[in-house]
């Protein structure tokens, strides 16, 4: 078992090897040329700027029982298709019974920012945010060494 983070403007990198750490799982840090991630002790992958390449490179290395750190719900969809785990950076763990609305919600925001309607961005990120993250990665950490 593995973690593998989708780095690309990722808040929790810090956080996610901390705990990993703790657990004894491997981390590999994925991004792009972009982004410059040395980290002791984790290995990170650095992949040429395109659309949706570290997405792609990372769902090849991933696999059953892996845990993916994303806020990419078509990642998610494509990592829990292989049997990982995958869970966002405010804690929110992505399953069968939420990835399709999510996804759908994605894809109706799209159509609506097409048409010109405006939306908020996304809020400020909070010590609550960080909290929520840490909490659900022990859980799904914790739930993989029971199982």
């Amino acid at each position: 078992m593995k973690i593998l983070i989708d780095a690309d403007g990722c808040p929790v990198v810090d956080e996610t090897i901390k705990i990993a750490s703790k657990y004894n799982i491997e981390v590999i840090i994925m991004c792009d040329t972009s982004h410059t991630f040395n980290k002791d002790g984790v290995q990170t992958i650095i992949l040429s700027k395109g659309a949706d390449s570290v997405d792609f490179a990372l769902v090849n290395r991933a696999n059953k029982g892996d845990i993916v750190v994303t806020q990419d719900y078509g990642l998610a969809a494509m990592v829990l298709s292989k049997g990982g785990l995958a869970i966002n950076q405010n804690g929110r763990v992505y399953n069968n019974n939420n990835i399709d609305q999510l996804l759908l919600t994605r894809h109706l925001s799209k159509k609506m920012r097409s048409a010109g309607v405006r939306s908020k961005g996304p809020k400020k990120r909070t010590k609550e945010d960080d909290r929520s993250f840490e909490e659900g990665l022990v859980k799904l950490c914790e739930n993989i060494i029971v199982n």
